[in-house]
């Protein structure tokens, strides 16, 4: 597995690639990662024939108050998993390199992101809107992975490709679970013991709401109601929102007459945790 560090050189890189007619598959990490992540690179594997994946922890998505300087970091963990999965490269730019000379453009997705988590962490999705056109611009892969996990953003970056033109692919991947439901999160690593066992409440209620539109309830409030109390119901945990939207538009909506999005996050102890499901009527 190669390792780069510049652009210049990844761009080197890429351009090979597809000289010599390999189809290059992207997945972009924060790092610190998990089976979740790696479900990402074997997905990639299937979809390309050079797999690079960016380690980039993006101070431009982290609000002065969040967890950037504390969000967990273990280079050399991260490098033995991706070496062990047959990674062709591993682009590890620092934020020098990302936005060098004090970088002044920026992308705003002016719908989608205001909604859901843009309504509690205001300029997050610009960050990484902005990020992901860079690595776009740096990596030139002609696929690119992304967890269903975080599906606000899966569909930030769709529009954002979209509207910008850009001619890559854009694949999202079912969300990777724990065997008690929990979705694999880099953030699970906050949880105190007891908190763990507090945090799959999310996917309880998830499930509660899958099963009463599966028994025909159509009525946005009354199910959202149910998904609610089931978190309610676990006194460590706090809802910071729930929602369901329409899938395309993330505008919440009154009644479930087609496919909808639950999407919500909840605060366990010192971890902000989303999740999202699709109700299917």
């Amino acid at each position: 597995m190669r390792i780069i560090e510049k652009v210049k050189e990844m761009q080197v890189w890429s351009d090979a690639a597809r000289r010599a007619g390999r189809r290059i598959a992207f997945v972009p990490t924060m790092g610190t990662l998990h089976d979740g992540h790696l479900a990402l690179v074997r997905a990639a594997k299937k979809l390309g024939e050079r797999v690079v994946v960016s380690i980039f922890v993006n101070p431009a998505q982290f609000a002065p108050d969040e967890d950037f300087a504390a969000y967990p970091r273990d280079f050399a963990r991260d490098r033995a998993l991706l070496e062990n999965e047959n990674v062709d490269a591993l682009f590890y730019p620092s934020a020098a390199e990302v936005y060098p000379d004090g970088c002044q453009t920026h992308i705003d997705v002016e719908r989608l992101a205001p909604l859901l988590e843009g309504e509690f962490r205001p300029g997050h999705f610009r960050g990484v809107a902005t990020v992901v056109a860079k690595l776009f611009n740096m990596v030139r892969p002609h696929t690119a992975v992304f967890g269903e996990k975080d599906y606000q953003q899966l569909q930030v970056i769709r529009r954002m490709t979209k509207d910008l033109n850009f001619d890559i692919e854009i694949v999202g991947h079912p969300t990777v679970r724990d065997a008690d439901g929990l979705a694999l999160s880099s953030r699970n690593a906050y949880l105190s013991a007891r908190e763990r066992q507090a945090a799959p409440s999310l996917f309880r209620a998830l499930k509660r709401a899958e099963a009463l539109v599966a028994q025909g309830e159509r009525c946005a409030g009354r199910v959202a109601a149910a998904a609610r109390a089931e978190i309610e119901g676990e006194p460590l945990a706090e809802i910071e929102y729930l929602r369901i939207c329409d899938p395309e538009t993330l505008a919440e909506i009154p009644r479930i007459e087609h496919a909808a999005l639950l999407a919500l996050a909840v605060r366990v102890g010192p971890a902000r945790l989303i999740d999202n499901a699709m109700l299917k009527t």
